[in-house]
């Protein structure tokens, strides 16, 4: 297929169509990024669950940072973390709530990592006492597809498994609807919870009870919708720049973008066959041709 001009038409109603709704406030579980974040500004809350999907580390008071914005440099991209927390004697600890499997998490992981590392350093840490890190994503689906609750990395050598790093690094991927036996109960019982389903368990009563709460602060009503709000806008904002690319570029560079905002936004390839069918004129076949070739 060669390089041709084409021209894609955008309308308020393909705006519209293009964004995400907005999740009622009241249907809220604690698997939404924002409430997750609320409920965890209270540091029992955040500390025994630290302790549970890391029980080995010591951590004696936690300063927490909800939803902290990291900026290095004009240049460079910022990251904002869902939970960033900082315990007195050292460690630090970065815990998000993902929802959306955006085939990009390890490499997030990575960048986490060196943005809190970066941030350390610029506080004229030496390398030799930096704190130990660590990476918490909680997914309601199985990144790697082994079953596990609970996946842990650490730097290992490959030549001799049993010789570790230690350079103080941790990184947790639990996973909510893991089917093997490989945690305890208690952090069984949250990972249900995160999938919605209801126990008996301690901790996660107080949970449900705080979630509860927190759904009749209309102050954290009001802030959940304007962020959704500008989330959305911003959604607009880049698929609007994308069809502008790709009207310029031809169908093989459009088609690419478009896939690209797609997978940004957690769509599915079906997205992204019907977003080129509508946005570039293809037929179903010649979007589905696309999508295969470029997905």
């Amino acid at each position: 297929m060669g390089k041709q001009n084409i021209n894609i038409q955008i309308n308020d109603r393909d705006v519209e169509d293009s964004t995400m709704e907005i999740a009622p406030w009241e249907s809220l579980g604690i698997s939404d990024d924002f409430l997750f974040c609320k409920i965890m500004q209270n540091e029992k809350f955040l500390l025994e669950l630290v302790q549970m999907i890391i029980p080995g580390v010591r951590i004696s008071h936690l300063d927490i940072e909800p939803q902290k914005t990291i900026e290095i440099g004009l240049d460079i991209h910022g990251v904002r973390f869902d939970v960033y927390a900082v315990d007195q004697n050292g460690p630090a600890f970065t815990v998000e709530m993902q929802v959306l499997d955006k085939q990009n998490l390890p490499k997030r992981i990575r960048y986490y990592l060196s943005i809190a590392d970066t941030r350390l350093l610029e506080k004229g840490v030496e390398y030799d006492r930096l704190s130990d890190s660590y990476v918490i994503m909680i997914c309601p689906f199985d990144l790697f597809g082994l079953g596990l609750h609970k996946y842990t990395f650490t730097y290992r050598c490959e030549e001799k498994p049993e010789l570790e790093l230690e350079d103080g690094t941790m990184n947790v991927v639990l996973n909510a609807i893991g089917t093997a036996d490989d945690v305890d109960d208690k952090l069984k019982a949250f990972l249900d919870y995160v999938m919605g389903i209801m126990s008996d368990d301690d901790y996660v009563r107080r949970l449900d009870m705080a979630v509860q709460e927190a759904k009749m602060n209309s102050e954290w009503r009001r802030e959940y919708i304007v962020m959704r709000q500008n989330e959305m806008i911003m959604k607009r904002d880049a698929l609007e720049a994308g069809l502008v690319e790709g009207r310029a570029l031809g169908i093989e560079q459009g088609a690419r973008a478009i896939i690209e905002i797609v997978k940004e936004y957690g769509g599915s390839s079906d997205d992204a066959e019907i977003k080129i069918e509508s946005k570039m004129g293809m037929s179903p076949e010649e979007s589905k041709k696309l999508v295969e070739t470029y997905w």
